[in-house]
């Protein structure tokens, strides 16, 4: 059996007609994005499962070496070279192993949606789009695409979102990523908002507009 992921959930583990898979952030678990889900508010009707996978543990040496939940360690702050390879590689594979036991749990004509906050983004970006697992849309918040990484066709749409203020992942390289995409065919919902490397409210209202369409019975 494949390795798998721990993960925290919310929601019908059954009879649910749609799902949506969040990946958190570097040195967080899945239970912080918890609050972030509720927040989005979904229409019950939609009868959603949420799940929250939790990052394997990995020592980051530019952290001081201590073990933090993460989806990929990085060698440096270079944006699309400084991220291990290999890292991304696995942890896109067990997102995939993931999401494809969440398709199987699914109707016919339910929907799978995976998104994710800065490394969970990128990790989002790249298991959404390779095309081994259909997904009916991709959340990347306050993030950028793997220079590695190249979307399958036909891909599904992507809602990225970015703060003006974030010194994290500056926003020229979210927005980079978004024309990128862009240009690789990819229908991008890009989003800019007054804030950090954080998720803010009106973010969280445009992405419950976005979802509720891509979540349409």
């Amino acid at each position: 059996m494949p390795p798998s992921l721990d993960y925290v959930e919310s929601g019908p583990t059954q009879g649910h007609r749609h799902t949506c898979v969040w990946l958190h952030g570097l040195g967080a678990d899945g239970n912080d994005l918890k609050p972030f889900a509720d927040a989005l508010n979904l229409p019950a009707r939609h009868t959603i499962r949420q799940v929250f996978p939790h990052a394997p543990l990995r020592h980051i040496a530019l952290w001081g070496d201590v073990p933090l939940r993460a989806w990929y360690r990085f060698a440096s702050l270079d944006f699309g070279r400084g991220e291990h390879a290999g890292d991304i590689r696995s942890a896109t594979a067990l997102v995939e192993t993931l999401l494809i036991r969440e398709r199987n749990a699914l109707p016919a004509s339910g929907r799978l949606v995976v998104g994710g906050f800065s490394q969970g983004g990128l990790i989002a970006l790249a298991a959404g789009l390779a095309g081994n697992v259909p997904v009916d849309g991709v959340a990347a918040l306050s993030t950028y695409q793997w220079s590695a990484s190249m979307p399958a066709q036909p891909s599904p749409p992507v809602f990225m979102a970015h703060g003006d203020a974030d010194s994290v992942i500056p926003i020229a390289i979210g927005r980079a990523s978004a024309q990128r995409l862009a240009s690789q065919g990819v229908a991008v919902d890009w989003r800019e908002y007054a804030m950090a490397h954080a998720i803010c409210q009106p973010e969280i209202g445009d992405l419950a507009g976005w979802l509720g369409a891509r979540l349409k019975d």
